[in-house]
């Protein structure tokens, strides 16, 4: 299978290594430094569940005609306009295109570029950081990434490249009900993105407050009513394993929307909470309308 990678950020690098060590042929699709930077040195991974290292195909651009089989997506949704000219000449008549962005609002932008039949639904469950020497650490256990068709009529190249995919060393699973999935993530991760930017903390230092786990179990419960508002309700055993890990007492967890507030730089607000309340319109979502006005009078002062 001929995979394209844009970028070779964290996420994006894991799963990278990850198809390389079952066979696919992979390239990462790249800035000129950070291309530099993995022709010197190749791509390293560090992770509790096996280490990798060794050279790797890198482009900074791409030739018109050289299509992939697939195309992963995992950049910040605030790239995605640039990411779609980069990717643009991989995308054949048989590719598809696996976005693992946060949230929905991709779905609309990358079916208009490219054809609905030609993108799938994707998540990922993983938690890793870029270090400062160029390689990536995977901290804790889960690597899961979930891919699938969105729509009912099955998928003949969907069906030649899924093997390919389900053969990585990593949790990969094909699911037949992938926006559901989706949309478990969706409303947990905008919870955790809401919660610990309005609150400037993590899990465990709201939850040493008074009301502080209280309050992120409202704000689970304003993003399940606006999942089943959408048709799409959040199953009981997705939501008791959501707040669990929401309530989870001294907990370090934190969004990864945080640490982009903390350092200054541009966040994915309207990408995903700012889409989660226009979704829920007409319901009442005090502390997701609390959260997003926060991050976008942020925004407006960073720029």
């Amino acid at each position: 299978m001929r995979v394209l990678i844009l970028g070779a950020g964290a996420t994006g690098a894991y799963f990278g290594a990850r198809l390389i060590q079952s066979g696919s042929a992979v390239s990462f699709l790249v800035r000129p430094a950070r291309a530099e930077r993995l022709r010197q040195d190749g791509l390293r991974v560090l992770s509790p569940h096996g280490d990798f290292s060794g050279a790797v195909d890198v482009l900074t651009s791409l030739p018109t005609g050289r299509h992939f089989d697939l195309i992963l997506l995992a950049c910040k949704a605030y790239d995605l306009d640039t990411a779609l000219a980069a990717i643009a000449p991989a995308v054949g008549p048989d590719s598809r295109v696996l976005p693992l962005l946060n949230g929905l609002r991709h779905l609309d932008v990358l079916d208009l570029a490219f054809g609905a039949s030609r993108v799938l639904g994707g998540l990922c469950h993983i938690s890793v950081t870029l270090q400062p020497d160029g390689s990536v650490l995977h901290m804790g256990q889960p690597h899961r990434l979930t891919f699938g068709v969105r729509g009912p009529d099955p998928d003949a190249c969907l069906d030649a490249i899924a093997p390919a995919l389900l053969a990585a060393p990593a949790e990969v699973r094909r699911s037949e009900r992938i926006i559901g999935a989706m949309w478990e993530k969706f409303a947990f991760l905008a919870t955790l993105a809401a919660m610990t930017c309005l609150m400037r903390g993590s899990i465990g230092e709201i939850g040493a407050t008074p009301d502080g786990f209280a309050l992120l179990r409202r704000c689970y419960e304003e993003a399940c009513a606006v999942a089943a508002a959408a048709g799409h309700a959040i199953a009981e055993p997705a939501q008791n394993d959501a707040i669990a890990i929401l309530t989870t007492p001294g907990s370090p967890l934190k969004a990864s929307m945080l640490r982009d507030l903390q350092r200054g730089g541009a966040t994915e607000c309207e990408h995903i909470i700012g889409d989660l309340v226009t979704r829920g319109e007409g319901l009442d979502l005090p502390l997701l309308r609390a959260a997003v006005t926060h991050l976008r009078v942020y925004e407006a002062g960073r720029r």
